[in-house]
């Protein structure tokens, strides 16, 4: 006799993490921080040691007002979960029920989808522009009386391009009052354009908006899982019903802490990780790679049909990257000798090359 099981996680794809890397290889496939934590973080883990024998406060209340001051939010709008991928998992489960429609662009982060079916909602794809951006114009045109929630990744994972400020305004404008837009800005530590859209900005400004932050990028503290989301009060309210009992550790939650305490050393290491994702992309383009401009800490190469033998090629090289078949690649911005070996493994194209890439 065969055991019951749920018959519609038939279509759900277990999440891959990035590939790791073998003694001597450079592990660039999970946009980690290439950085060891700060010894004031270390130390602030240290002391919570003796205590791990006791449950973690669900309210988190020193690091709630931490976020709090910083943000000047109330604290109420402030809702944590392990790592940004499971505060929009509460999200969807909070705001979609079974057959309301959940919106991204693709292709976008990949836990997005999966995340939708797991929640029994439908997700709805709509594709990327020519210049691998959000195309808001389609996604307004996706809208139907089924549609709940919209997520915005801004800077996109894994194109590493951005909504432009005005664009988004404009987007959040037209959406019904009664969908939820959620701006997903895990890599906004990141983004350097002029044009930049600020999501809190836009919290403040719309009624129907929320927006994800996560420690586990350019606060360097992907091993403890810690994200949060800022949403309307009543969002808030439902995230804390649909969380986890005790997902945040007290560990995480005291490394989050001190990072927020520390965020001039830590910005220091952001621009480094800034300075080398430029000068990846750089050498990439000059190589005659279809490299996208970033703003996250990563690089995508649109590689189309040759993305696997790009990713052979790296491999050989001493670096493990995030392929996507058919699509193209991510490289995340490693250290400075890491750079080296992409470019190193990745040399120039010549003209009939670029031609079919």
């Amino acid at each position: 006799m065969t055991l019951h099981q749920r018959p519609s996680l038939r279509e759900v794809p277990a999440y891959k993490q990035g590939k790791p890397a073998p003694a001597g290889a450079s592990k660039l496939s999970s946009n980690e921080s290439p950085h060891e934590p700060l010894p004031s973080v270390l130390a602030s883990i240290q002391e919570g040691l003796s205590t791990i024998h006791r449950y973690p406060s669900i309210a988190a209340p020193a690091l709630t007002s931490a976020l709090s001051e910083q943000f000047d939010i109330p604290s109420e709008q402030i809702t944590l979960g392990a790592g940004s991928v499971e505060v929009a998992s509460q999200i969807i489960h909070a705001v979609a029920a079974e057959g309301d429609e959940v919106m991204y662009a693709w292709r976008s982060f990949e836990a997005y989808p999966s995340l939708v079916r797991i929640a029994g909602a439908t997700p709805v794809e709509v594709p990327l522009d020519a210049q691998s951006r959000h195309d808001l114009p389609a996604m307004l045109d996706a809208i139907t009386d089924k549609t709940r929630l919209i997520f915005i990744c801004n800077p996109n994972n894994p194109t590493g391009t951005v909504v432009q400020a005005e664009e988004l305004d404009s987007f959040i404008n037209s959406v019904p009052r009664n969908i939820l837009v959620v701006v997903d800005e895990a890599y906004v530590h990141f983004d350097r354009s002029a044009v930049r859209a600020d999501g809190l900005a836009l919290f403040r400004k719309y009624p129907h908006v929320a927006v994800l932050h996560t420690f586990s990028k350019a606060y360097g503290l992907a091993g403890l899982r810690i994200g949060y989301a800022i949403s309307p009060t009543e969002v808030a309210a439902n995230l804390r019903k649909v969380a986890v009992p005790f997902g945040v550790s007290d560990l995480a939650q005291r490394a989050a802490v001190a990072s927020l305490a520390a965020i001039d050393e830590l910005s220091v290491r952001i621009e480094e990780v800034v300075t080398q994702r430029e000068r990846m992309y750089e050498g990439l383009a000059q190589a005659g790679y279809p490299v996208v401009r970033s703003q996250a800490n990563f690089v995508w190469i649109d590689a189309g049909e040759k993305t696997l033998d790009l990713e052979a090629q790296l491999a050989d090289g001493g670096v493990i990257v995030r392929a996507f078949a058919g699509e193209g690649l991510r490289i995340s911005s490693g250290t400075k000798e890491e750079v080296n070996r992409v470019l190193a493994a990745l040399p120039a194209l010549n003209t009939a090359e670029v031609a079919t890439a």
